[in-house]
C-alpha cells in the first residue's frame, strides 16, 4: 500500500514500493481561481489522465525530451519518476540533478486570459505580445511569435516572474532555462499539429519539469488538458466567432455569478475568502460532456 504524499486541487501523489517511482492519482474534482468547487464532475480524473499520457507518449516517441511517465496502471492513474521536490526559494544547487523546478512555464498563441485582461488594464502594450508599438489588437488575436511566461509552483498564488527572479528561485542557469523554453516551444508544436488536424486550436497552455541526470530537462505532471490549458473550435475562429472548449466558462459562471469579485475583493483587503458554491446540474453535466468529448477530440481515441 502507498503513503499519500501530496493531495492538490485535482490530483493526489502516492509512494509505490518502489522509491524511485510514484503514482498520480486524478479526481473528479474541479477547481477555478485556486478554490476547490464543491462538485465532481464524473470521469474528469479519467480524461485528464488518459490525454496527459497521450501527449507524454508523443513527445518521447518524437524524440523531444525524457519524460516523468512510466506506465498508464489504471483510467485515472499514472506511474512516474520521481524527483526531489525543493520548495524553499533559491536552495537548489548548480550541481543537484534529478529534482523538480519550481516554476510554471506558459506559452501563449492567442491573446486570452490573464493575457488579455493585462492588455485591457494596460499593464502591458501591443509590443510585450510581438505586435508593433501601438498597434490595437482585440481578444483572441493569434501572436506573431508564440509568447513564453514563467510563473511561480509553490508561492500560494501563481506570479509571473522575471527572468532574473525566476534563476533565482530555480536554481537554473541561464542556459538551461533557455532549454527548457526551447522544450516547451517544440512540446506546442506537437500539439498545434494534432490539435489543427481535429478542428482544435490551442490556444495557451503551462508546463512543468524536473531536472534529469546531467540537468537535462524531464516534462513532468500534466498538460495538454482542459486544466493546464485552452482550446478553442477551429471552424467558429475562421468564422470569427471564439467558441470555448475549456473551462474558461466555468470561470465566466462565477465572473457572471459575482463570486470572483467578492473572492478577489477578499483577498486584496485580506480578509476571510468566501467559499466557493457549488455548481448546478446542469453546469455539471454539461462540464462532464466537455471533458469527455474534448478527450475524444485531442486523442482520436474513444472514451
Amino acid at each position: 500500500m502507498g503513503e499519500l504524499l501530496y493531495s492538490g486541487k485535482v490530483k493526489q501523489v502516492w509512494s509505490t514500493d518502489d522509491p524511485d517511482v510514484i503514482e498520480f492519482r486524478y479526481t473528479d474534482q474541479i477547481s477555478v481561481f485556486d478554490q476547490i468547487i464543491p462538485s465532481l464532475i464524473p470521469r474528469k480524473g479519467e480524461s485528464l489522465n488518459r490525454a496527459s499520457c497521450h501527449w507524454l507518449k508523443l513527445v518521447e516517441e518524437e524524440g523531444v525530451c525524457e519524460t516523468h511517465l512510466l506506465e498508464m496502471n489504471a483510467p485515472d492513474r499514472c506511474l512516474a519518476r520521481r524527483y526531489d521536490v525543493v520548495r524553499e526559494a533559491g536552495a537548489i544547487t548548480p550541481e543537484m540533478e534529478n529534482v523538480f523546478v519550481p516554476l510554471e512555464v506558459i506559452c501563449r498563441h492567442h491573446l486570452a486570459g490573464s493575457g488579455w485582461r493585462r492588455y485591457q488594464k494596460g499593464e502591458v502594450g501591443a509590443e510585450e505580445f510581438g505586435f508593433d508599438a501601438g498597434t490595437v489588437i482585440e481578444e483572441g488575436v493569434k501572436l506573431p511569435v508564440p509568447y513564453l511566461e514563467v510563473s511561480t509552483k509553490f508561492e500560494a498564488f501563481d506570479r509571473l516572474l522575471d527572468t532574473e527572479e525566476a534563476l533565482q528561485i530555480s536554481g537554473l542557469s541561464a542556459e538551461e532555462l533557455d532549454a527548457i523554453k526551447d522544450v516547451v516551444l517544440k512540446v506546442d508544436a506537437i500539439i498545434e499539429r494534432e490539435a489543427t488536424k481535429n478542428g482544435l486550436i490551442h490556444v495557451d497552455g503551462k508546463k512543468e519539469f524536473a531536472l534529469g541526470p546531467g540537468r537535462t530537462p524531464v516534462l513532468v505532471d500534466s498538460f495538454g488538458t482542459l486544466d493546464e490549458d485552452r482550446w478553442w473550435d477551429l471552424d467558429a475562429y475562421n468564422r470569427g466567432e471564439i467558441v470555448q472548449l475549456s473551462k474558461e466558462y466555468v470561470r465566466g459562471h462565477y465572473i457572471e455569478t459575482g463570486h470572483h469579485k467578492e473572492l478577489y475583493d477578499a483577498r486584496a483587503e485580506g480578509s476571510e475568502e468566501p467559499p466557493i458554491p457549488a455548481l448546478p446540474p446542469s453546469m455539471i453535466d454539461r462540464t462532464a460532456t466537455l471533458y469527455a468529448s474534448m478527450f475524444e477530440r485531442l486523442t482520436g481515441q474513444a472514451f
